[in-house]
């Protein structure tokens, strides 16, 4: 494959200069488009020029759409009545916003005819449509696949296949319907993959259906946009949406997404802020069509402040006056975190991208930070005080710069003369303020500060004893490797035994003839008590609290790395073994260690994340940690989040 271009800065041209009919530069004209981003000014020119099939690394939010559809628009022949070009997306949004971006385009262009196909709608309005002959049809893999196989969709004789965000269709799980479509086309056809990333199944998708493609990189693909700032709240994992709530009092002007990770966190966050009086609403995929569009035009039309989706949902959200994005939970995959960023700041406009931590995730964070080049700016959940004095502020200014109708209010300032003229000023604005503030006020009277003890100023003044503010008790478990134990059957085995996936669990320790294992404190009882009378494999189990041995003459506690080199030393009230007996599989460093122990953060293990086999070596996460829906390399997904 060769290469175009992998670039940072591109030389400022115009769309006049690419070569498009006057038509087309008309109908940009008016949108108010002068310059080409950098992917449209790399990929329009080749496009338009050679058939060689071509594939373009470009974020979301970029101009993918302009970049493969301007040229196909001016090459495109009015009068034909077939099928020339077929678009593939993964999601209904993405699909509406590119045959409306299409349409936008092609305004001034005579006979244009642009289909869109995709599954939640009526299937026989979209087949009367295709029977009204459109040149260009948009569509999901699915909802595609149907039709040809109804025969009411003819692709055989396209001369363009795009794929758009064709990472993302594989990761939905549209292989099947992807490979079928590709080889329903013919074989002389331009193919044009525009892509965030290129895991293996894009490569092979390229090497199986493209001929010698043309590659377009412009920029760094995960660089984050300047006009972002990046920041992290560390939080216990049961005070998420507290903190949620906060930041929205603490911004009353915001407008931005709220990014979950299932369907069912979406709609149950959505649900909690709307009973709590937030101008909030959900996007996922258990919605109707009708119901997704209601919602995204309420948003776009900011009647909506919040709008709570997953990553799915959120493909085709085009919108640049985002004031936030806030991460209720990182995804699993960090180039995520950058689509999910880029959704604010665009336009030249400001925006925040916030991180709502669980307290595990510190690894994660340092990932990030070197993945987009910039900094993720810790900070504190606001406290009441500082969200009262916040809004108050807010208000005040409002109210400062309100234009006042003097024709309109005239006719009623004689009246509220008359009654507000026993009160002085400042009695005036305190009864103004009450009325206005009351009940905010009386709501964060007294409430608790939230951000974790020892997180708040300094946040590396943590006592051994603690993982991300919570504190943690110290299993020891009679069974080992000698008995075919492996992380993932112990944090199995928990699950089981306690019946709670919502347990978090932190370092574990797979020895030879015995293990160890952390869990949150709160559930030390639950713990000992499930696992009275419990067996494995005809063991009888033992599980009782470790405690560390008393220090003695000239040796490290218990548990602490020694510096001499000598091996681990774990006297933890029974057996001491040397670090070789350690578990090497599962990768454990082990969640919050000891300051010689390399490795910061890693493998934090989290209640749930239970492998559904139980048993075999998951290695999703951060380095052989193991996360609540990461999923493993068999394709099995694992369950368990805050």
């Amino acid at each position: 494959m060769n290469f175009i271009i992998s670039v940072s800065y591109l030389t400022m041209v115009t769309f006049k200069e690419l070569g498009l009919q006057e038509e087309i530069l008309t109908a940009i004209e008016k949108m108010g488009f002068v310059t080409p981003s950098p992917i449209q000014e790399k990929a329009i020119p080749q496009i338009l020029s050679s058939d060689q099939d071509v594939i373009a690394l470009a974020q979301t939010g970029t101009g993918k759409t302009a970049a493969f559809g301007l040229p196909i628009l001016n090459n495109l022949s009015t009068d034909s009545q077939a099928v020339q070009a077929i678009i593939l997306c993964p999601t209904r949004e993405l699909c509406l916003q590119i045959a409306k971006e299409l349409e936008s385009f092609s305004a001034d262009m005579r006979g244009v005819r642009i289909q869109a196909v995709y599954g939640g709608a009526d299937i026989t309005k979209q087949i009367r449509g295709l029977k009204d002959n459109p040149q260009i049809v948009v569509g999901t893999p699915g909802r595609t696949m149907d039709l040809i196989k109804r025969k009411a969709l003819k692709i055989n004789d396209i001369t363009w296949t795009v794929l758009d965000e064709a990472d993302e269709m594989l990761n939905m799980g549209f292989r099947d319907e992807i490979d079928s479509i590709l080889e329903t086309t013919p074989e002389e056809k331009q193919t044009l993959l525009f892509s965030a990333t290129m895991p293996s199944e894009v490569r092979r998708i390229a090497s199986e259906y493209m001929h010698n493609p043309v590659e377009i990189a412009v920029s760094k693909v995960n660089t984050a946009s300047k006009n972002i700032e990046h920041h992290v709240y560390l939080v216990r994992s049961s005070d998420r949406y507290l903190a949620l709530k906060r930041l929205a009092d603490y911004y009353p002007n915001i407008y931005g997404i709220v990014f979950c990770r299932t369907r069912r966190e979406a709609k149950d966050v959505a649900d909690k802020l709307m009973q709590d009086g937030y101008n909030a609403d959900a996007l996922h995929g258990d919605l109707s069509q009708s119901q997704r569009d209601h919602v995204m035009e309420k948003f776009r039309n900011q009647n909506i402040q919040i709008l709570v989706a997953t990553d799915v949902a959120a493909r085709g959200i085009d919108v640049n006056e985002l004031t936030h994005v806030i991460n209720f939970n990182l995804p699993d995959d960090p180039e995520v975190y950058v689509h999910r960023s880029g959704r604010t700041g665009r336009a030249g406009n400001k925006g925040i991208s916030i991180i709502i931590s669980g307290g595990r995730e510190a690894r994660k964070v340092r990932d990030l930070e070197k993945l987009i080049a910039s900094k993720i700016e810790p900070k504190n959940v606001p406290t009441g005080a500082e969200i009262c004095e916040k809004r108050l502020i807010s208000l005040i200014e409002k109210i400062e710069n309100i234009e006042v109708d003097e024709e309109l209010i005239e006719p009623y300032m004689d009246t509220v003369n008359e009654k507000l003229s026993s009160l002085d000023r400042d009695t005036l604005l305190k009864r103004f303020l009450t009325v206005e503030f009351n009940s905010f006020l009386e709501y964060y009277k007294n409430t608790k500060d939230i951000t974790p003890e020892g997180d708040r100023g300094d946040r590396n003044d943590r006592s051994s004893n603690r993982r991300g503010g919570r504190d943690f008790s110290r299993f020891f478990i009679n069974i080992g490797q000698k008995h075919n134990l492996r992380v993932p059957n112990l944090i199995g085995l928990i699950n089981e035994q306690t019946r709670n996936r919502n347990i978090e669990i932190g370092k574990i320790e797979i020895l030879r003839n015995f293990s160890f294992f952390e869990v949150d404190t709160q559930f030390e009882s639950l713990v000992l008590e499930s696992f009275k009378d419990a067996q494995r494999d005809g063991v009888d189990l033992d599980v009782q609290i470790s405690k560390p041995e008393p220090r003695r003459g000239g040796g490290d506690r218990g548990g602490d790395r020694r510096r001499n080199g000598g091996g681990d030393s774990r006297g933890r009230g029974f057996n001491s073994r040397r670090d070789g007996d350690r578990e090497r599989s599962g990768g454990y460093r082990g969640g919050d260690r000891d300051r010689d122990n390399r490795g910061g953060d890693r493998g934090g293990y989290r209640g749930g994340d239970r492998d559904r086999s139980g048993s075999g070596d998951n290695r999703g996460g951060d380095r052989g940690g193991y996360r609540g829906g990461d999923r493993n390399r068999s394709g099995n997904s694992r369950r368990g989040r805050d």
